[in-house]
């Protein structure tokens, strides 16, 4: 009886290793689920749009420096008294009535206005901070989308884990009962197998919630039910961070970071800011040119129309004396942003420093831990055999080899966690010193089976 109960054990861990490591056919990889998202994911949407906004900022900053042209048009009806007030003829009134059309057609050429031109040159800035903002938001998704891919693949080995313990737990809670009733065994053993039993039971109905949870977090960002993931294979080897020194990844960080360079761009365009609002004490000139017409038409007490052509060219020279304050106000505001933005460069700069450091401590101590669960591993099978043969023998009992059995489950479970993790500490290094990018995702891609 005993050896077929450890047969029973067997099959159980067999079935359970098999379900949770083995190739799914048809399965999606990291790099299928990003590309879904990259066109699904309203987060990602809003950057792009936010990316095709900005980019207008060139236009909008060119047309300062072009000429603008106006067309206007008018109609009017006239109604005039006109009284003789001294002389022959004093106190008689002579009324006139006609309608005038006219139209005018101008053109200004800014010649000189310096605060035109900064904004020109912030425009072209804007330009290069929105493409740098939207590279940072393909980060992010990036970023977002292999942790919610990681988080997956964890819960359904817990699920699976949870599955194979309670079905363990199970045979040993019968085999107990059976033993108790032809008095080979206490109520204790019997107890104690229905603990572990009820506990198994709650487990596995936290792991079914919590695998449900990471698979809705999963498909808010592809738009779909994704029914099967590739996952890590359980033989591969994870490379340390290259170069292996923290303090190079700090250093790239703090002047790569994407983070850092939106923020750079930021300072940059509060300067020219400053330079813009001072620009208006400065004088403008511009070039104008008018061309219109009026037309008179006749009426009975104006027996023929009169039409005017009029043609000018001026340079109009502007000075700007005072305006109750308001653009030393506006220079002082653009001083101030800019300190804050200078801060934000700072704030950003440690940010990125931080990140890097977090990161490339994950990665090393990942390596350490994915090293040491798998000497565990091998000690955890070594302790399940042997108490397998006690059992056999007499000397182990059923909650013994179960015990052995869950610590191997565990430890398990904690491998594939410290890899998964390890990985996406990697791809968190990266991306804080500048360098994640799709081929990054692909690289990790190849180690899915």
């Amino acid at each position: 009886m005993k050896r077929n109960t450890s047969l029973i054990y067997s099959s159980i861990l067999a079935a359970a290793i098999s379900g949770v490591f083995a190739p799914v056919s048809h399965a999606a990889d990291l790099l299928s689920v990003y590309r879904d998202a990259i066109g699904y994911d309203a987060q990602f949407a809003g950057a792009r749009a936010t990316l095709e906004a900005g980019r207008e900022k060139l236009p909008q900053g060119l047309a300062g420096l072009l000429p603008s042209i106006n067309a206007s048009a008018n109609t009017t009806w006239n109604e005039n008294d006109l009284t003789k007030k001294k002389g022959v003829g004093a106190g008689t009134t002579a009324s006139t009535s006609y309608n005038s059309n006219s139209w005018n057609v101008s053109l200004v050429q800014p010649l000189f206005r310096w605060q035109n031109w900064v904004s020109y040159n912030q425009a072209e800035l804007a330009v290069g901070l929105a493409e740098t903002q939207f590279v940072l938001a393909q980060q992010d998704l990036m970023l977002r989308v292999s942790a919610a891919y990681f988080d997956t693949l964890l819960a359904e080995d817990v699920l699976s884990t949870a599955k194979a313990q309670r079905v363990a737990f199970a045979e040993t809670l019968e085999s107990a009962k059976r033993n108790f009733e032809v008095g080979t065994a206490t109520i204790t053993d019997s107890h104690e197998a229905q603990a572990k039993y009820d506990l198994a039971t709650a487990q596995l109905a936290a792991a079914e919630n919590d695998l449900a949870v990471k698979r809705y977090a999963l498909q808010v960002l592809v738009g779909k039910d994704v029914a099967s993931l590739k996952r890590l294979g359980s033989g591969v080897a994870l490379s340390p961070p290259q170069p292996e020194n923290i303090d190079k990844w700090v250093e790239m960080a703090q002047t790569n970071s994407f983070g850092v360079q939106v923020s750079t761009g930021q300072l940059e365009i509060a300067n020219r800011e400053i330079e813009r609002q001072r620009a208006g004490h400065l004088p403008t000139l511009d070039f104008v040119a008018n061309h219109g017409s009026r037309m008179d038409n006749p009426s009975i007490n104006v027996p023929t129309g009169i039409q005017t052509e009029i043609t000018t060219y001026a340079l109009q020279l502007s000075v700007p004396l005072f305006a109750g304050g308001a653009v030393s106000s506006k220079d002082r505001e653009a001083v101030a942003l800019k300190e804050k933005a200078q801060t934000d460069l700072d704030n950003a700069r440690r940010s990125a420093a931080q990140a890097a450091r977090t990161a490339y401590l994950g990665v090393t101590s990942g390596l350490s831990q994915v090293k040491a669960f798998e000497a565990a591993m091998t000690s955890s099978q070594s302790a399940l055999d042997s108490n397998k043969l006690g059992y056999e023998v007499g000397v182990r009992i059923n909650i013994d080899v179960l015990n052995a059995q869950s610590q191997l489950y565990d430890t398990r479970a904690k491998l594939a966690k410290a890899r998964l993790d390890t990985l996406l500490a990697l791809l968190k290094l990266k991306a804080a010193a500048g360098g994640l990018s799709e081929a990054d995702l692909a690289s990790v891609n190849a180690l899915l089976q």
